[in-house]
């Protein structure tokens, strides 16, 4: 790892002209070394983290169990560096013996890197998930009124079951077009999750949680919060500041396509705005028809991609 600096100041150069909404520095965790020689001279190098998700956990329910995440340093020769150090990746994965059930392989790379996604998908990756991020004012369309006893509020400590039966919904759906993944035990990781989250968001600093309601009936949720990536694990990938953050929006199936998610949001939007963050943020999954039409219509961009092979082992 040598000459791994020359490759990080490279790369953060690159990434600064690819686009202007990246952060300033790229972070590296703790893990293994990965070296790549690239044809004609050069190198990429990274580090790769094995986490093992807790069984039962609330984060087993959109990771794998296994989970090998790839951090590269290309420089500024992103898709031979990428395809190279992929292909080490596999070799050693090989030589580990990585689990050929609930596992996979993660690399988290900026969305507007072209060269790059172009080795991600030769050796069999998938864009699962995406970054996205949006600046903070009204949204594009404005037409969000919509007829009828339509109504959003604040939710309360008593809506739990509503919350709960919204967000187990998102969680099926996203299941099935996404990273998520149904684990025995959902429904009380769900709740146990809404209730603390409805326990504190009921004070006027706490993590925000909106329903719509249609005649007095929820049909719709957002669950919300705010970040401070300098203090948020994680949060390098975003630029220094006060940010929102987009968790979980359902709305009921019997009323989608109605506007019940554009007015849900403009009130979320209003309440960013007011609190003066730099931005809000969200990770939707590309795969699913729903989101990944209503978020950009939203004002959201993709920043990150998250690219996945499930199970490690059909890494090509």
């Amino acid at each position: 790892m040598g000459d791994a600096q020359e490759l990080m100041d490279r790369q953060c150069a690159r990434f600064a002209e690819l686009d202007p909404d990246l952060p300033d520095r790229y972070l590296l965790p703790k893990g293994d070394p990965l070296m790549a020689r690239l044809p004609g001279g050069g190198a990429a190098a990274g580090l790769v983290v094995h986490n093992r998700v807790p069984r039962g956990s609330t984060q087993s329910l959109w990771q794998a169990t296994d989970t090998f995440e790839l951090f590269p340093l290309l420089g500024d020769r992103p898709q031979e560096g990428m395809d190279a150090l992929l292909g080490e990746w596999r070799r050693l994965l090989a030589e580990q013996g990585a689990s050929a059930t609930d596992s996979s392989c993660v690399v988290t790379w900026p969305s507007r890197d072209a060269r790059a996604t172009r080795a991600l998908l030769d050796h069999g990756f998938v864009p699962l998930s995406c970054l996205a991020i949006r600046p903070p004012g009204p949204p594009p369309d404005e037409d969000t009124k919509l007829s009828g006893t339509v109504k959003v509020r604040r939710a309360e400590p008593a809506d739990l079951d509503s919350v709960v039966e919204l967000a187990l919904a998102e969680h099926a759906y996203a299941a099935l077009v996404g990273a998520s993944v149904h684990r025995p035990g959902a429904a009380e990781l769900k709740r146990t999750a809404a209730r603390l989250r409805l326990a504190a968001g009921s004070g006027t600093g706490g993590d925000p949680v909106w329903l719509a309601e249609q005649d007095g009936t929820p049909i719709a949720l957002a669950e919300c919060g705010w970040v401070d990536p300098d203090r948020q694990a994680g949060g390098h990938r975003l630029r220094s500041g006060r940010w929102a953050y987009v968790n979980c929006v359902s709305v009921h199936e019997q009323a989608r396509g109605g506007g019940v998610g554009r007015q849900l949001m403009s009130t979320a939007h209003d309440e960013f705005a007011r609190a003066g963050v730099v931005g809000s943020f969200l990770y939707y999954n590309p795969p699913n028809p729903l989101s990944s039409v209503f978020w950009p219509r939203q004002g959201y961009r993709p920043l990150w991609t998250m690219w996945e092979v499930r199970p490690a082992t059909a890494l090509r």
